[in-house]
């Protein structure tokens, strides 16, 4: 059944903005969502099928996610449960271009298991106490949607059948980001991880790379 129904998606898009009062209607229609729920009705056609979903801080990857997994039950998992763990924050991790995120566990606790057909066990991170979590279990579904920074990273961006980019504009991703967070913290988004996403994104060419660029402004 093709699930790209623009009813069902305005309710459940409305639904999220309703968790996350900051966005408004304009931003989350102007990103052509619907265009991308045809692509992955086209792609399931010919099996199981896997998507990244990137795109820098404040773009709206976690909503896009969420609307997707509503609309097809599928798998969800999140880059921010792969955050490096303290005694992974080195210099020469940090060096790395996409050195932010664990990538090794990531990839042997999730790719790994999606590529190979088994059963997905993996430990989010939790920020609140700096360690690992106890281990969460996923079976195989006929669609695993994997979103945030560093989901495209070269080791491990070959496994996916479809790419998005979602290409916030700097005016935006500033002003969604002072909204959301405490001056605090907003200011180590933009002294410590945008520039490391920018880096990122420039040195491995992840917009070229991704199927889709959705522009966010």
């Amino acid at each position: 059944m093709n699930l790209s129904n623009n009813e069902k998606i305005r309710e459940l898009l409305i639904k999220q903005m309703q968790k996350n009062p900051q966005l408004k209607v304009e931003d989350v229609f102007s990103t052509s969502f619907e265009k991308i729920f045809a692509e992955i009705d086209k792609k399931l056609e010919k099996g199981k099928v896997i998507v990244a979903i990137e795109g820098g801080s404040a773009s709206g990857k976690s909503t896009l996610a969420r609307v997707i997994k509503e609309i097809y039950d599928c798998n969800l998992f999140h880059m921010d449960d792969f955050f490096l763990r303290p005694e992974q924050r080195t210099p020469e991790r940090f060096s790395e271009v996409g050195g932010n995120v664990d990538r090794e566990r990531f990839y042997s606790e999730v790719i790994n298991s999606l590529v190979n057909n088994k059963v997905i066990k993996y430990r989010p991170f939790d920020c609140m106490t700096q360690s690992l979590k106890e281990p969460i279990t996923a079976s195989q579904k006929q669609l695993t949607v994997i979103e945030g920074v560093y989901s495209m990273h070269p080791s491990f961006g070959e496994y996916y059948n479809l790419a998005i980019f979602l290409d916030i504009k700097v005016d935006c991703q500033k002003d969604r980001i002072q909204k959301r967070n405490s001056p605090i913290f907003a200011k180590r988004f933009f002294e410590e991880w945008i520039p490391l996403e920018n880096i990122y994104f420039d040195k491995t060419n992840i917009r070229n790379r991704c199927d889709m660029v959705i522009p966010i402004e």
